[in-house]
């Protein structure tokens, strides 16, 4: 059975109105502290369903360092993802193409799911830097924005038009960097990458080389 979101794997059919996570990221790789992150704001906004999305082109980043694949990383989420309740990867940006930009992802969803509540999951570091966003007025008005605190990491203060939902987890040290090192150099991954993910990184040495 498909799924009611735009992506290339789905693995449900849903009800006509949800109340919907958008959890964006360069996922390059992704780890254990994203996955926890997705299912506590999952539970704190009490969601349906938390969708991952993959930055096709993460602004943010460009010419700070090389991105793998689009697709390679979409993959990767679709995998660590797979079995896990309420969790479920999308190439909506893939698909729209070049910059990925979180306000044009959510006027796409509630576009196609008008009914949708939407909430925007973002860590406590992001939260603090929701202003530098593009059009971040209508960010505001399109989700409510579900902030994942870490144990050490201030919380930020949104005011209004800001809607806030507080979510917490526990304090995980994971970084994509050391990950994307440690795969390059053949450590071990175990515990800190989903191991289908695992798989996927090193069926396709996906990080063989230094990026």
């Amino acid at each position: 059975m498909s799924g009611r979101f735009p992506v290339a794997r789905a693995r449900g059919t849903y009800a006509a109105q949800m109340r919907v996570g958008v959890f964006g990221g360069t996922f390059d790789p992704i780890h254990v502290g994203h996955l926890v992150a997705a299912v506590n704001a999952r539970h704190a906004a009490q969601l349906d369903v938390v969708l991952l999305v993959v930055a096709n082109q993460p602004w943010q980043k460009t010419g700070q360092r090389s991105i793998t694949a689009a697709r390679d990383r979409y993959h990767l989420v679709a995998a660590a993802v797979e079995g896990i309740d309420g969790l479920e990867a999308s190439d909506l940006e893939l698909r729209r193409g070049g910059n990925s930009y979180t306000v044009d992802t959510l006027t796409e969803l509630r576009r196609l799911h008008p009914d949708d509540e939407l909430f925007l999951v973002v860590g406590a570091d992001v939260a603090a830097e929701l202003d530098t966003w593009e059009r971040v007025e209508d960010v505001a008005a399109l989700a409510t924005v579900v902030v994942v605190n870490r144990p050490g990491v201030p919380r930020p203060r949104l005011q209004a038009p800001w809607r806030v939902v507080d979510a917490g987890m526990p304090a995980l040290d994971v970084s994509s960097t050391d990950l994307r090192a440690r795969a390059r150099d053949g450590r071990p991954l175990e515990f800190l990458v989903p191991d289908p993910a695992i798989r996927w990184i090193r069926t396709h040495r996906l990080y063989a080389e230094d990026r």
